[in-house]
């Protein structure tokens, strides 16, 4: 049969219900209505046309054609719904508003104001309170700031305001426009505040980062005896892990447990964020078990908890889980999945996850381009991040920050330099964050003046404040420039609480200087702050051997033993075809340990003659100096680049991650090393980057 033949049999059908009077004005009411609730748009349409042939439809029936105009909208058919509504000989308010807020659901917020002036203008009706939230809501969708405004005027003026949903409305928009001046003005000048209320300002407050705002609401709350529905606990729960506050959390989350509010997965992802952002990744991990029926969002929360507790592993292995259960990943949970391989520096993973989201078009989104470039920058893997990146169609403030720290942490500072400039010409706003890598690029190229302009003026001129990791920075930015009394004086004058990595840099730069003086007064000072500190202990003892202090060395290696410090054993490893293989300084547990020392000996007979002669100075042993030789020669970076040498093709670039600094002469040894098997060897150490080749290193012999 035919679509017309069905619609004829529809129509009789309902013709028959006609002829009985079972089609009142009431029966149509409500039969649209039903229609518009389910969303049947076809039936909806069988319906209007039998009101046409039988002469039931008329545009002087306003609620009749109200429905109409109802349905369609609520099926998003705008146009037929605008079309009902053009012919109607006499509109009321009701009519204007639920054409109104069809507009609004369906994403076209533009033409919401224009209807409300056309409201008034050409109707002369005055709106009520449903046709003033719509118009407030499509002015927080739309970003129309000066509209709202207007509108907020004229419900003070009609006295509207004291309607809850006018209220909350307007607490809406002025929290979306960021206006807290407005929003502090409602919430004190109207009374009566409800959980809608409270839902919208904490959750606007939490996602323009006002906590100390947020915070207030959260007492207003608890002060006022508001129960709180399973929304306002993800909000504040929300705020907990935003302020980090484990206590509060714990306090909300009894009170929770005691209002007998049941867990669904929303507010078990909620406390799973909690925990982790606190650092209590066993807490997260029990909400997480205690609640059975997950989604994409809570297993994406449970990864990212182990993502920011450092548990890359464990992220790695619950996506397996999550697999199993046949739960789809979405962008967020690629994005959490690369940043744990970029922190295990496992690229073999990584690439595997690369492939995945091109297949699955998840690289389109910023956020996994910007796990990508970061995954592939923290492996070493330079060329490939700047591909991503030049390939990217969207970019953000992120995406910006880690090309720009990526190039100034692998010592391409002039490169860093022309991207943050290409930032500004793209009017992409930086951030603090920006600014570290700036002032990194600066310190690596050895500007000062350029360094001090960017801290001192172009930061002010953005609006930002220069925090620590700033002055840091400027603290290395001197003393790689061999400037240590300036860097002294530097530290002397900036108000503010020097942490380890401040004094540790200026201690870095009197070892590199050989400032033996300044050197003790910083390690002294360091030890303070932190006397368990082994980094510290081995570059004093460092710095003490260069300038031939052996007495200085002596008392180090007393004081480790004194104290029972010992110094972390030294790793290395290397990914070969997708599998790591680890070494340990002085490693004799590898399977193939004869031929890789062999193959060390080889490497340091070849670069001898070019004038490599072993840094014992550095070896805290009590030992011969033949021994010392023996234990240098056979460190974990040496035999992890002699491994890789044995198995990779004789083009391919090694990469190889050490837990430690590496040392003084595992540095000069592959500088050497890199010239003579013509090789690019990446070394990524607790410090940063060494891009080795030609007999030279992107640090510059300054790390």
């Amino acid at each position: 049969m035919s679509r017309r033949a069905l619609l004829h049999v529809s129509v009789s059908s309902l013709s028959q219900l006609n002829s009985q009077s079972l089609f009142s004005l009431e029966y149509t009411v409500k039969l649209l209505k039903k229609l518009a609730d389910d969303g049947n748009i076809k039936l909806g349409k069988v319906v209007h046309a039998l009101l046409i042939v039988s002469n039931h439809a008329s545009e002087d029936h306003v609620i009749q054609n109200n429905c109409l105009i109802n349905l369609y909208s609520r099926c998003g058919q705008l146009a037929v719904a605008r079309q009902v509504f053009n012919r109607l000989q006499q509109r009321n308010v009701f009519s204007w508003s639920i054409l109104m807020a069809g507009y609004l659901h369906n994403g076209f917020t533009w033409k919401v104001p224009k209807l409300f002036k056309d409201m008034i203008s050409v109707d002369n009706l005055f709106p009520n309170e449903y046709v003033l939230s719509t118009v407030l809501s499509s002015c927080s969708s739309g970003g129309f700031l000066h509209e709202g405004r207007q509108c907020h005027a004229l419900v003070l003026k009609s006295g509207l305001v004291f309607h809850q949903y006018v209220k909350n409305a307007l607490l809406s928009f002025y929290t979306v426009a960021s206006d807290m001046e407005g929003v502090r003005e409602i919430l004190e000048s109207v009374p009566g505040l409800d959980n809608i209320t409270y839902n919208s300002v904490l959750k606007g407050f939490l996602d323009h980062g006002y906590t100390s705002e947020a915070l207030d609401m959260l007492s207003r709350m608890l002060a006022e005896g508001s129960v709180g529905d399973s929304i306002s606990y993800v909000n504040v729960f929300g705020l907990c892990a935003r302020l980090k506050d484990l206590k509060l959390g714990q306090q909300v989350q009894c009170r929770m447990l005691k209002s007998g509010l049941q867990l669904d997965v929303f507010l078990s992802s909620a406390i799973t964020d909690m925990y982790g952002k606190c650092g209590e990744i066993l807490g997260a991990r029990y909400i997480f078990y205690s609640y059975p029926d997950h989604n994409v969002v809570s297993w994406t929360t449970i990864l990212a908890a182990n993502f920011q507790n450092e548990c890359f592993e464990e992220a790695l292995k619950l996506f397996l889980q999550m697999e199993l259960q046949d739960v789809l990943p979405n962008e967020y949970t690629f994005a959490v999945l690369l940043n744990s391989c970029a922190g295990l520096s496992a690229l073999g993973c990584g690439k595997t996850l690369h492939a995945r989201v091109e297949k699955t078009g998840h690289r389109a989104y910023v956020v996994v381009g910007n796990a990508l470039i970061n995954m592939y920058f923290r492996s070493g893997h330079i060329e490939a991040a700047r591909a991503l990146f030049s390939n990217m169609i969207c970019r953000d403030t992120v995406t910006w920050n880690l090309i720009i720290s990526g190039l100034s942490h692998h010592g391409l500072g002039e490169d860093a330099l022309y991207a943050f400039h290409d930032m500004l010409a793209a009017r992409e706003q930086p951030n603090y964050v920006t600014f570290v890598g700036v002032l990194l690029a600066c310190g690596h190229l050895g500007r000062i003046e350029e360094g001090f302009y960017y801290l001192q003026h172009l930061m002010r001129d953005i609006g930002l404040e220069p925090g620590l990791e700033h002055y840091t920075c400027v603290v290395g930015l001197l003393g790689k420039a061999g400037k240590l009394d300036e860097a002294e004086n530097f530290m002397s004058s900036v108000p503010i609480t020097w942490d380890v990595i401040a004094w540790r840099t200026l201690l870095n730069a009197c070892n590199v200087h050989r400032n033996y003086d300044l050197g003790k007064r910083v390690a002294d000072q360091l030890l303070q702050l932190n006397p368990n500190d082994v980094g510290t202990y081995i570059l004093l003892s460092n710095m003490h051997a260069k300038v031939k202090r052996w007495d200085g060395v002596a008392k180090i290696r007393k004081l480790l033993r004194e104290r029972n410090i010992k110094k972390e054993p030294g790793l290395s490893w290397t990914e070969i075809r997708n599998e790591t293989h680890v070494f340990v300084s002085d490693d004799t547990q590898h399977p193939e340990t004869a031929q890789i020392h062999e193959k060390v000996r080889k490497l340091l007979a070849e670069i001898k003659p070019l004038g490599y002669v072993p840094d014992t100075a550095s070896v805290l042993h009590d030992v011969e100096l033949e021994q010392q030789e023996g234990y240098l020669s056979y460190h974990s970076e040496k035999l992890a680049v002699a491994y890789a040498l044995m198995k990779t093709p004789s083009q391919a670039p090694i990469h190889i991650i050490k837990n430690l600094r590496i040392c003084d002469d595992c540095h000069s040894a592959l500088k050497l090393i890199s010239k003579v098997t013509m090789r690019v060897i990446v070394v990524r150490d607790v410090n940063r980057f060494h891009s080795f080749q030609y007999g030279s290193c992107s640090c510059a012999d300054y790390w």
